[in-house]
């Protein structure tokens, strides 16, 4: 409906005005008539305050809080109170990296509710219900930008309608998901393609049996078939790309052995890539399949979590695609040095198998550490280094060229031209707080290329001589996120990319401008 609303304004006002509109959205949608129907919620916030509070308690304190509780629980009517005491007496290994762009989407993910915490009274009883809607909208200055063919200026609107539904409890073991997603683009010089366009489409769609304990008190386990969308490890492997505006998704089958606060949980996957079609059905791949087995170690150190993982892509070859075998294996870990105020995260990854008849021997790390300072605004400032092996030569029996699999793009490049392949990458970012509903960031990237005879991806540039560099080139960006409303999040990103020797002399010589206005609004805050 919201898509349909401004492309609306959009043909018949053109693009000054859907600006404004984007701009002024949240004084729009946070007025008080369209807000006397969604109530304050501030369960939210409250349960992350109960949950730092839990974590900063002594475990001595927490049994004797956890006993006093359990003896409240024998008043008549007091169940929940002993739910409490149990909840307390649980420990939670989880701990969320501090590295830049490297959370995983959530499940189910964040913009979805449980209707019994909107605070809205008719919905008080639904806590077996999960439920939301959203709207994305974005505006886009992209001045030269070197994934096109030709260097104009584009200034598209990328339009996103999400909706979730997801039944659990109720009906267990048998639980179910449904997401909707309509994705589309106006206002764009070039062609549609799916990273952008796919309308009116069910991204998840899947059955689930859920068994609480039964591999141990608090550690279920989880069968799902049908469609699904999810999110591993670092992202930069298995993402559902939530910057695009088109989303990943598989086809398949899941096993999920534990949970996220347990010591340890095993992801067992064997799916089917879903081929998006712009206007019409989706479909899985049926000459692909993506298996996978991801583990995380939590308790190994309180300073360490571990995440081994072993990944496999077969593909079966045709007239337009090669035959491969990708074999991944890698190994993660990050974590906080306790009150030092310093963070880490490094990673490892291998790759073996065929492409096309050649033998693959690929290597990719990457390796970050942050030091957040104890200062009102929260400054965080971390260095980045990143590499992806190349193929050295086209014309032998072996590829050393590294895979990204179904990874994301962003936040190699905050223009989003990079890609975890071929690729050197040494980054600083610089992180602060300076209001509650106020973040930005900014920083620096470099670029160069691992193989100077191997490509470019993501600009489409090869020189398979080797003559024309190797430097891709430079970038400095900047980002502001603003929560203007409960349900309204405004976000204004900059970037400038500097073309490098290899850029210019394999035909983009230009610098570019990337300039965005994004704006999300959610139907339940």
């Amino acid at each position: 409906m919201l898509n349909e609303i401004f492309v609306s304004v959009l043909r018949s006002a053109g693009t000054p005005l859907a600006v404004l509109l984007l701009l002024l959205a949240g004084d729009t949608f946070g007025s008080d008539e369209f807000k006397q129907h969604i109530p304050a919620d501030g369960y939210f916030q409250e349960a992350l305050n109960r949950e730092a509070e839990a974590d900063s308690v002594p475990d001595s304190e927490a049994s004797g809080r956890a006993a006093r509780l359990m003896s409240q629980s024998a008043a008549p009517g007091s169940v929940s109170t002993t739910d409490q005491a149990r909840q307390l007496l649980k420990k939670n290994y989880f701990v969320e990296a501090r590295s830049v762009g490297t959370q995983p989407e959530t499940d189910p993910p964040k913009y979805v509710r449980t209707l019994s915490k909107t605070g809205i009274p008719a919905f008080s009883e639904l806590d077996w219900l999960d439920f939301n809607a959203d709207f994305r909208l974005r505006y886009e200055y992209r001045d030269d930008d070197v994934r096109r063919p030709v260097a104009v200026l584009d200034e598209p609107f990328l339009l996103r309608t999400r909706a979730y539904i997801g039944v659990h409890d109720i009906l267990d073991p048998f639980r179910f998901v449904i997401e909707y997603e309509d994705a589309q683009r106006e206002n764009s010089q070039f062609p549609r393609d799916d990273r952008d366009i796919n309308e009116y489409e069910f991204i998840q769609a899947y059955g689930e049996l859920y068994f609480d304990d039964a591999l141990g008190e608090d550690r279920p386990l989880r069968f799902q078939v049908g469609r699904m969308a999810m999110e591993y490890v670092d992202r930069r492997l298995v993402a559902r790309n939530e910057w695009r505006n088109t989303t990943n998704n598989f086809q398949g089958f899941r096993a999920i052995l534990g949970q996220q606060q347990n010591d340890w949980q095993l992801d067992i996957l064997a799916l089917q890539p879903v081929e998006r079609l712009l206007v019409r059905p989706d479909r899985q791949d049926e000459q692909r399949w993506f298996w996978g087995a991801i583990g995380n170690w939590r308790r190994w150190s309180e300073i360490i979590t571990l995440q081994p993982y072993y990944l496999i892509l077969n593909q079966d070859g045709d007239s337009s695609r090669p035959e491969r075998d990708i074999h991944t294996m890698g190994l993660r870990g990050y974590g906080i040095l306790s009150d030092t105020g310093f963070d880490y995260d490094a990673g490892f990854i291998f790759q073996t198998g065929n492409h096309a008849g050649q033998s693959v021997s690929a290597f990719g790390m990457t390796s970050e550490i942050g030091y957040s300072f104890d200062q009102p605004w929260k400054p965080r400032l971390s260095a980045f280094f990143g590499y992806a092996s190349g193929d050295k030569d086209p014309l032998d029996n072996s590829r050393e060229r590294f895979d990204r699999l179904f990874g994301f793009a962003r936040p190699w490049s905050a223009s989003d031209y990079i890609i975890f392949e071929n690729l050197i990458a040494p980054k600083t970012r610089l992180e602060f707080q300076p209001h509650q509903k106020v973040r930005v960031d900014t920083g620096y990237s470099a670029y160069w290329l691992a193989s100077d005879t191997d490509s470019f991806a993501n600009a489409s540039l090869r020189d398979p001589t080797g003559q024309s560099g190797s430097f891709m080139g430079h970038e400095i960006d900047a980002r502001l996120r603003v929560k203007a409303r409960d349900h309204i999040d405004v976000t204004l990103g900059y970037s400038h990319f500097i073309p490098g020797e290899f850029t210019r002399n394999t035909g983009k010589p230009d610098d570019t401008d990337f300039f965005y206005v994004e704006t999300t609004i959610r139907l339940l805050k």
